[in-house]
């Protein structure tokens, strides 16, 4: 997280306590703007937690702002709060290393133990499938778009997207999604309904498209083939609501 940011983040959290005289448990939240504070307030607090900020002193936050807007003389010098952000940074950087090692060990460790499985095929990427419901219809190729209903989940169940919780398959082009999908889609047979276990590397990698899907992720797709469209329907199609690339 960048300096800058961290310091908005701060100031913004700090300007909702002073505003309440640091007396949270006395705080009214019964207008429409001391709601919005108190909803302003707990998602900057959940994105603070998150970086590993939790640890943050709401009084000191709330003294800063004081003194800011009383036009009182800072009681820390600027190469003090400089050399505090740097140490801040530093540390959020260093949690989310560590976090993205420990998940990227972990999503190699599933998959070593779900290619095991009978039933379960690894291709020479990493990608492994399984097929659930098998048929003969045609297979699509990398230009083709496709018509499919899908599931996607964490390895531990939660599910972050699902065309078949909204009811409406969708049309996307075999060639315009996650590398995990391009090559899966064109190992399936319309008709069929498979599992797609991918690797990080051929999802997402270490980057984090949400807050649903962190990083380095091993991603499973419960996915069903549905049809092949005509060539000239690329166009109308809509990769967005699909794992983009």
């Amino acid at each position: 997280m960048k300096q800058h940011r961290l310091a908005a983040a701060i100031a913004l959290v700090g300007l909702v306590l002073a505003g309440c005289d640091s007396q949270t448990s006395d705080v009214k939240l019964e207008t429409p703007a001391q709601k919005a504070s108190y909803g302003i307030g707990l998602n900057m607090g959940k994105s603070l937690a998150q970086e590993g900020m939790d640890d943050l002193d709401p009084n000191a936050v709330a003294q800063g702002i004081e003194d800011a807007i009383g036009k009182k003389e800072q009681r820390l010098k600027d190469e003090e709060l400089i050399e505090a952000f740097a140490s801040l940074q530093k540390r959020a950087e260093e949690r989310m290393t560590k976090m993205n090692e420990e998940a990227s060990a972990a999503g190699k460790k599933f998959l070593e133990e779900n290619g095991k499985r009978d039933g379960v095929t690894t291709t020479a990427s990493g990608l492994q499938y399984e097929v659930v419901k098998k048929a003969d219809g045609p297979q699509p190729k990398a230009d083709d778009v496709v018509t499919v209903h899908y599931e996607g989940k964490l390895t531990d169940g939660t599910v972050f997207d699902s065309s078949i919780e909204r009811g409406t398959p969708i049309d996307l082009p075999v060639g315009g999604v996650i590398p995990g999908w391009v090559e899966g889609l064109q190992l399936m047979h319309v008709g069929e309904k498979v599992k797609l276990y991918i690797p990080a590397e051929l999802a997402y990698g270490a980057q984090s498209p949400s807050p649903a899907i962190p990083a380095n992720s091993v991603l499973v797709f419960d996915l069903e083939l549905l049809g092949i469209k005509d060539q000239n329907a690329a166009e109308q199609a809509a990769p967005e609501a699909a794992p983009a690339k």
